[in-house]
């Protein structure tokens, strides 16, 4: 059989293969080369199919593997060195052949690239291919997947990178949101514009939405202090007065500072009788350590409450261990990875769930609350080689309820944060009614972080834009509001 394009190009001889008089062959007899299904051929070569038994993900990636995981991570300290390679042999020694010392392993780290996924910078420490690879190049990488029980609604993810020592693209605030602060800004000249919209006989609606949805956060703030300055009046008191409904609360959002709309959310949620916890879940369990303890000591400033008190009184059980553990802010926020203990908490949650009868809480808590992102990314690619099942599967069958959902928020969010906010964008909107609270949160505390990324995986998960589901949920100045902060 005629193999095109083996071995890739620019590769130097292997020695003694192929065999005498098969040159044109592949593959040789059994016992003479790696069977072609161990290793993606390097040089940009074709994913292989899938092993037997296991389970090829929609889109035609595969999923995670059935038996035995994927193989073992690299030795401490770099990039594996492929096993009887010799500088410029390739693959080095056939199987069978003296010397030969097995197939060689991929790097842990995984590679983003092929049509249509995005290139990110990483991988290797410092972005260096290692100089034992054959002209330069990395081994292509395995697929990584996010399982479709996760999220039942989105059958494919975008493929994410496990590049444990960098933190997803959205923890880099400010260079992935759709709002950007306005060139030549003027507070005098939009408080001007502001209160002509609102004075006399009805309420200039588009003048407002031009100004509030083309400034950024920080500067709708000076837009307050100068209205105030100017007119002796409350801007948001008027704002409240010539306006009502969802078109309210999406402006009075845009214009409280985040942390503050963090806090004023979270006292909502637990105010009066009944708990939102999926709001409680949504903040604590995605914000960075400063963001939360600048929430904790806001709530206590502007609402006279401690925080923990309340989600004491509100909540119960492991969710509520839960939640106070997230109201530290006392995640580890190193970016180096441990290898080795990545492996040990893999093991010890293995042992704390689908290892034994009955579940250790606390376990998952311990390592789920103060490990960093890139350490649990660490984590879950070790546990899925220990249990032959993902993390988020086996806490999907350990835990129910609320205190599953803010475990997986926490490991989403660790894989792939945007498509945490996208799942709840989408569950706003789909069906009868909209939930026009979540709608309007997720999209103004995104709007200048990481909402571009939250759109493009929303089209992604859902072949159809976040716009074209806002568009045909919602109506009016809220919506033009709304799709004017989107964008389209």
């Amino acid at each position: 059989m005629s193999y095109p394009g083996y071995p890739p190009t620019g590769y130097p001889a292997f020695p003694g293969y192929p065999p005498a008089g098969q040159e044109a062959s592949f593959p040789p007899p059994a016992g003479q080369y790696p069977y072609p299904t161990g290793f993606p051929p390097m040089g940009g070569g074709a994913y292989p199919p899938a092993p037997t038994g296991g389970f090829p993900g929609p889109g035609g990636y595969p999923g995670y593997p059935a038996s035995g995981g994927y193989p073992g991570a690299p030795p401490a300290g770099g990039a594996p060195s492929y096993p009887g390679a010799s500088p410029g042999q390739g693959f080095g020694v056939p199987p069978g052949a003296p010397g030969f010392s097995g197939y060689p392993q991929p790097p842990v780290q995984s590679y983003a690239g092929g049509p249509g996924q995005i290139q990110i910078p990483g991988g290797f420490p410092g972005g260096q291919v290692p100089s034992q690879y054959p002209s330069g190049q990395a081994p292509a990488p395995y697929p990584n997947q996010i399982s479709p029980e996760f999220f039942p609604s989105c059958p494919v993810f975008s493929p994410i990178s496990l590049d444990y020592n960098s933190e997803p693209a959205a923890m880099t605030q400010g260079t992935q949101g759709t709002i950007r602060p306005a060139a030549n800004f003027d507070a005098v000249k939009d408080a001007e514009i502001l209160r002509k919209a609102m004075k006399g006989f009805g309420t200039d609606e588009q003048a407002i939405v031009d100004v509030v949805a083309n400034r950024s956060n920080d500067q709708r703030q000076k837009i307050k202090a100068a209205f105030k300055t100017m007119y002796g009046k409350d801007l948001i008191k008027d704002l409240k007065s010539e306006l009502s409904g969802n078109m309210e609360e999406l402006i009075l959002a845009l214009f409280m500072p985040p942390t503050y709309y963090d806090a004023w959310s979270l006292r909502n949620a637990m105010k009066g009788a009944g708990t939102q916890e999926r709001v409680l879940i949504e903040i604590l369990c995605t914000r960075s350590n400063r963001e939360i303890r600048d929430i904790v000591n806001c709530y206590r400033s502007e609402f006279g409450r401690d925080i923990e008190k309340d989600i004491r009184s509100d909540t119960s059980g492991h969710f509520e261990r839960l939640l106070v553990s997230m109201c530290q802010g006392n995640r580890d926020e190193n970016q180096n990875v441990n290898h080795q203990l990545a492996q040990e908490d893999a093991q010890r949650l293995y042992q704390a769930g689908e290892g034994k009868l009955g579940t250790d809480e606390s376990s998952f808590n311990m390592v789920l609350a103060t490990r960093s992102f890139p350490q649990l990314r660490a984590t879950m690619d070790a546990y899925s080689r220990i249990a032959n099942r993902d993390l988020l599967s086996s806490i999907g069958r350990e835990f129910s309820g609320n205190v599953e959902n803010g475990l997986k928020t926490i490991l989403q969010c660790a894989l792939n944060r945007p498509a945490f906010f996208a799942e709840r964008l989408y569950y706003s909107m789909k069906g009868a009614g909209t939930d026009d609270s979540t709608l309007v949160r997720i999209v103004v505390t995104r709007s200048e972080i990481d909402l571009a990324q939250v759109k493009q995986t929303f089209a992604q998960m859902y072949q159809k834009t976040l716009a074209t589901m806002i568009s045909s949920d919602t109506s009016g100045d809220y919506r033009r509001l709304l799709l004017a902060i989107v964008g389209q």
